[in-house]
């Protein structure tokens, strides 16, 4: 049976329910009815049947949405992973441990959590994105993400030494850093009680020194224990350059606390190495002090070249940055007073006629309690006695300490050939790129901190995972520039310093975006983190069909305006 319309005239034409048959070899048709009075959807409706469709009851739906999964941060993630080449850098295709690691690198960028959680959010039942659809995971526990774990600690050698070889090259600039994390429980044996960098006192630390590339890229880290100083790390990465990654000859950028005297000499100078670091403030009081730095060369400038005995062979750039200098005579003043206000008490105690403070130790006690708020005992003189205290400034030690505020001197073994004053300056200031990759590993975004796990190796490939999650996080905020708050151009910005001691400015082009929240295009600005929660909202669907319940379909939802500009960004297919 079929379905046809036959012209009729000047009248609308008739549609006619027919059947074919054959007569004496012949086909013939005839009408079996007239559904010329039928509603136009019916009519569609009865030639879909008779074409092989289904009738579906009223009482039932079309189709059905049976599970939505948030999809457009994920595959931007997994993407832009692909795309720099991170998965053939971590193993080979086809090894459910390479697919594991890059799920909790993503997890970790999409939502930082334990390894119990990260499980969660990748099995099919309980997933919270389509991170485990794409990677074709199926089922995941939590020990399969402990050997996937162990697995990628076992490769860090290898992975360091490829990302070194794409980052790094003989006679580059090479960023090194140190932070620290504390730790959850007792029985780690990296864990032990050292400074804290996150001001938990008293708690069990780890150390880990983070080796850059000069545009902020991370290459290697590696985790100490929690009570190795600075210093102490610096032979362990002058190695690994060296004899890992195969770099013969490279400038180590470090700051004053760790490329000390000693390691200068024990370990940086005898491996060959140039070096960039500071000064520190005993040093400068010394340089100073001796007359080798003249206070009056920043009467007109705020940057210059001087040369000390004290330093043979060494280039020392002087620089003065005069907002901090203020800023830092104003803090002094502000703790001068306070503390001539609380030991004002002491001494108005000491001389009441009602019960007077007495005693040499106790009166010791009381301003042994101010000196240790306040931090100002080397600019007081101070007389106790068993019946009086006094106390006055300190006026040539102050004067002496202002004098250097806002000074920092730069010292390196390059020559002025080789690298300017002004670069060098730079060079040295752009540690604070190390320290804003610390800044996303440690609290922003990744969350490297509470470390649960006690197994050292398991430590070490933590602080590792977490890593390769900034450095993938680091080329997707620099494709995804344009749209975030980020200054994506540097140029401007530089352009825009009339020194490079001078306060960093951000360009043009990133103050339009920040004070009316548009991009050029006239999309919304985003941090990072707002612009994952809004990919997020791009869902894959599984939508199940009536006619054919047996084969679900997949449907991504149309993307947004937004959402296209940031997979064009990323150059990928939305």
């Amino acid at each position: 049976m079929y379905i046809e319309s036959v012209p009729n005239r000047n009248s609308p034409p008739a549609v006619l329910l027919r059947e074919s048959y054959r007569e004496g070899g012949k086909v013939r048709k005839r009408t079996l009815c007239n559904l010329s009075d039928w509603a136009p959807a019916h009519i569609e409706g009865l030639r879909g049947v008779l074409k092989g469709g289904t009738v579906i009851a009223p009482d039932r739906e079309a189709f059905t949405v049976t599970r939505s999964l948030p999809h457009g941060h994920a595959a931007a993630i997994l993407g832009t992973a692909r795309k720099i080449g991170l998965d053939t850098i971590i193993g080979p295709e086809g090894n459910r441990c390479r697919d594991l690691v890059l799920a909790m690198i993503a997890a970790r960028i999409i939502d930082p959590g334990s390894k119990l959680a990260a499980a969660r959010a990748l099995s099919p039942e309980t997933a919270t994105s389509s991170l485990g659809t794409l990677l074709n995971l199926g089922l995941v526990d939590e020990d399969e993400l402990y050997t996937a774990l162990d697995w990628l600690g076992e490769r860090q050698s290898a992975i360091e030494t490829a990302l070194a070889k794409r980052h790094l090259q003989r006679g580059t600039l090479v960023l090194y850093d140190l932070s620290s994390s504390y730790m959850e429980g007792t029985h780690c044996p990296l864990a032990h009680r050292g400074y804290s960098r996150d001001g938990r006192k008293g708690t069990l630390q780890i150390v880990y020194g983070l080796l850059c590339a000069p545009d902020g890229c991370p290459v290697a880290i590696e985790v100490f224990d929690g009570n190795t100083g600075d210093p102490k790390t610096l032979a362990a990465q002058i190695a690994k350059l060296k004899q890992r990654f195969g770099l013969d000859h490279v400038v180590l950028v470090g700051d004053r606390g760790m490329i000390t005297e000693a390691r200068l000499t024990e370990d940086v100078k005898t491996a060959g190495l140039d070096w960039i670091t500071a000064l520190r403030a005993p040093a400068i009081k010394e340089l100073v002090k001796g007359g080798a730095l003249q206070l009056s060369l920043f009467d007109e400038r705020d940057m210059a070249s001087i040369t000390s005995p004290d330093f043979p062979g060494e280039r020392l750039i002087v620089w003065r940055n005069r907002d901090l200098a203020a800023k830092r005579a104003h803090k002094r003043e502000e703790l001068l007073a306070a503390t001539e206000r609380d030991l004002a008490r002491i001494k108005t105690a000491t001389a009441r006629q009602r019960q007077p403070l007495r005693g040499a130790t106790d009166i010791a006690l009381a301003v042994g309690g101010v000196i240790d708020k306040h931090k100002m005992r080397k600019h007081f003189d101070l007389t106790i006695t068993d019946t009086s205290f006094a106390f006055a400034r300190k006026t040539a030690t102050i004067e002496a300490e202002a004098a250097t505020d806002g000074i920092y001197i730069v010292r390196t073994s390059l020559g002025p050939e080789v690298m300017d004053d002004a670069a060098t300056v730079r060079s040295y200031k752009s540690l604070s790129r190390v320290e804003r990759a610390f800044r996303c590993i440690k609290t922003v975004d990744l969350q490297v901190r509470p470390v649960r796990h006690w197994l050292e190796g398991r430590v070490r490939a933590h602080v590792f995972l977490c890593m390769l999650a900034y450095y993938l996080e680091w080329h997707m905020r620099r494709a995804l520039a344009p749209l975030l708050f980020d200054d994506a151009d540097k140029e401007a910005a530089e352009a825009a310093r009339n020194s490079p001691v001078a306060k960093a400015q951000r360009s043009p082009a990133a103050i339009r975006k920040q004070t009316t929240g548009l991009t050029p295009d006239g999309l919304p600005v985003h941090s990072f983190h707002t612009l994952l929660a809004d990919l997020a909202t791009l869902a894959r669907n599984t939508i199940v069909v009536a006619i054919t319940p047996d084969r679900p379909l997949t449907v991504l939802t149309r993307p947004t305006s937004v959402q296209r500009r940031a997979f064009e960004l990323l150059d990928l297919a939305v």
